[in-house]
């Protein structure tokens, strides 16, 4: 299992050149990836470029490149630049958002997200592979017919033959497509204790690819918030805030694929709860109701030899790459923690 730094959105505290920092000590230590993540401040894109003159051999991740801001072709122009940039080490992530994201800000209708993503993919690789871009579906036509645009091909080649491509997925029919479209998957709040409930959706994945796809060629990389502390309680509370807000605050009351995904894992009253206190106003309410069993099953927390056997599970159920988010709050204490799990990795 190989491991990779989520640095997350842009700030967080840090100065540029503390979180440069953080990321040379993640190159240093041995990290196989490092991912950035865009929602309504800084975007990925401009994060992955400066890191790649920076860099050397760590691989630069997408989580996500938010698919209502991009048009296809732009997502396509952007991975093949950077992929350039830093001599081939571009892995591009990409999602649907949200809808209040993808409406409130982007503009655009958030509808039909399966077939969009098929469409966009196709596009990109289709784009990628330096293919003049003519495609006629359901949600996308290039050119747009009717009118003056021409077929055109993207005019520099990126260094890998194939720059990887991983869904954000959370719901059983994007996990499933995610499996038959993509090279990898980028789940949040993922419990390796609930794999079982995830590989009949991924094999079905699979299985409608054909070509005798399988998990030995499919990466997953969850996204996971890790605080190791011998002081169980300090390293959970470090979480609640973040569990809260995906629990009870990504989304609307109908729509928050994030309280599913948790009610899913059994944990149903606890989803009411959170969310009924986070959308009332009531945030530190909402983090302070977590049950300490739902933290320890969506994050790395605990003691060293806790969370030693926790990374054992998660290699177990499949993971290919762990993607960890340390929850510490200066950079001294987050290069601590880049430390600890490196060291607790076998």
């Amino acid at each position: 299992m190989k491991l990779g730094l989520h640095i997350g959105y842009w700030g967080l505290g840090l100065t540029a050149q503390q979180q440069l920092e953080l990321v040379l000590e993640a190159e240093r230590l041995g990290y196989d990836s490092v991912w950035t993540a865009e929602a309504y401040g800084s975007d990925a894109a401009t994060i992955l470029a400066w890191l790649a003159q920076a860099t050397s051999t760590i691989k630069l991740g997408s989580a996500i490149f938010q698919m209502p801001g991009r048009s296809a072709a732009m997502t396509a122009m952007t991975a093949a630049t950077i992929d350039q940039l830093s001599d081939g080490r571009m892995l591009l992530g990409i999602g649907s958002s949200g809808p209040q994201v993808a409406e409130g800000w982007h503009g655009q209708r958030f509808a039909r997200q399966l077939q969009r993503t098929r469409e966009y993919v196709d596009v990109v690789r289709l784009a990628l592979r330096r293919e003049r871009v003519v495609y006629d579906g359901e949600t996308l036509q290039l050119p747009l017919p009717d009118g003056p645009g021409k077929a055109l091909k993207l005019t520099i080649a990126p260094v890998q033959e194939r720059i990887p491509i991983y869904i954000a997925a959370i719901g059983p029919k994007n996990t499933t497509l995610a499996a038959e479209i993509a090279d990898g998957w980028l789940p949040t709040l993922f419990s390796p204790e609930h794999v079982g409930e995830f590989r009949p959706l991924l094999e079905e994945g699979f299985a409608a690819a054909g070509g005798g796809k399988s998990f030995a060629d499919f990466d997953i990389v969850p996204t996971v918030t890790v605080m190791v502390s011998e002081d169980l309680e300090r390293a959970r509370d470090a979480m609640r805030h973040y569990v809260a807000l995906y629990t009870g605050g990504m989304g609307s009351r109908k729509q928050n694929f994030y309280n599913a995904l948790i009610r899913r894992y059994g944990f149903e009253e606890a989803a009411d709860t959170v969310q009924e206190l986070y959308l009332a106003g009531k945030k530190d309410e909402a983090a302070a109701s977590l049950p300490g069993e739902l933290i320890d099953t969506v994050a790395l927390v605990g003691p060293a030899d806790v969370v030693r056997e926790r990374l054992r599970v998660y290699r177990e159920s499949g993971v290919g790459t762990l993607m960890v988010s340390p929850m510490a709050w200066s950079f001294e204490e987050r290069v601590a923690q880049l430390r600890a799990v490196a060291e607790l990795v076998e």
